[in-house]
């Protein structure tokens, strides 16, 4: 190992083990369990650990913004989130290395027709509390109200809301299994999921996790890494 590297190590895991946050609910990027947690972001961050010579832990969560609090309370040396203003104030972002989409799901009989009609006085939008799409529609919605709660789709039914957003996939599937229920086209945003550390390390490491992310896109390396957790390697970032 090189002795940049070595000085690399000691930046991003002063503790000689690389403290990582995974986010389980969010079942395009993680799978498995918090004891033996799989997919791209576990594939991700096992790989910049052997390119430094680190032993690698997870600490694994249900939501993404408790994988946010455990790196901007200094539990975690890397994490895998979505790139967002409210977040970027506490982390260093690489390059997106995945794009996911968030939509929204309405009762079949109801009048919106686009994502468009959604922002429109008395409508409640069911969110997961502190999510990407959470912060997001916060900022993007000037009529309609934001609902959180521990996760859009159950808030949505147990409070008889009008709109549920998520993430494409997991809330594809909840409405195919849900015959009073549809999406609404097009995605109202495109969520960019990148790796990230905290904002007091070194620009070379933080340069070495962008170029790391940038070479395992072209490579090839995060395409197979999401069709080997059964995911759409279409999702991967362009390069």
């Amino acid at each position: 190992m090189t002795t940049s590297a070595i000085d690399l190590a000691r930046d991003l895991a002063p503790t000689g083990v690389l403290r990582v946050s995974i986010n389980l609910g969010n079942p395009v990027l993680a799978q498995g369990t918090p004891d033996a947690p799989s997919g791209i972001t576990v594939a991700l961050a096992r790989e910049v650990a052997a390119r430094l010579g680190l032993s690698v832990g997870f600490s694994c969560f249900d939501a993404a913004r408790k994988s946010y609090a455990a790196m901007a309370e200094g539990q975690a040396d890397l994490c895998f989130l979505a790139v967002d203003p409210a977040r970027e104030k506490d982390v260093a972002f690489t390059t997106p290395y995945v794009h996911i989409q968030g939509v929204y799901a309405v009762p079949v009989d109801s009048s919106f027709v686009s994502a468009e009609d959604v922002d429109r006085d008395g409508v409640r939008v069911g969110v997961k509390k502190g999510s990407a799409y959470d912060l997001y529609l916060t900022r993007a919605l000037r009529h309609a109200t934001v609902v959180r709660g521990e996760d859009g789709v159950d808030v949505f039914h147990a409070e008889g809301l009008e709109v549920a957003a998520g993430i494409r996939q997991p809330l594809t599937a909840h409405v195919e299994r849900r015959s009073e229920l549809r999406l609404l086209e097009p995605a109202f945003m495109t969520i960019r999921q990148a790796m990230g550390t905290t904002k007091d390390r070194r620009p070379e490491t933080v340069r070495f996790l962008n170029d790391t992310v940038t070479e395992l896109l072209s490579s090839g390396f995060v395409a197979q890494a999401l069709r080997d957790s059964g995911q759409d390697p279409m999702l991967a970032a362009a390069v």
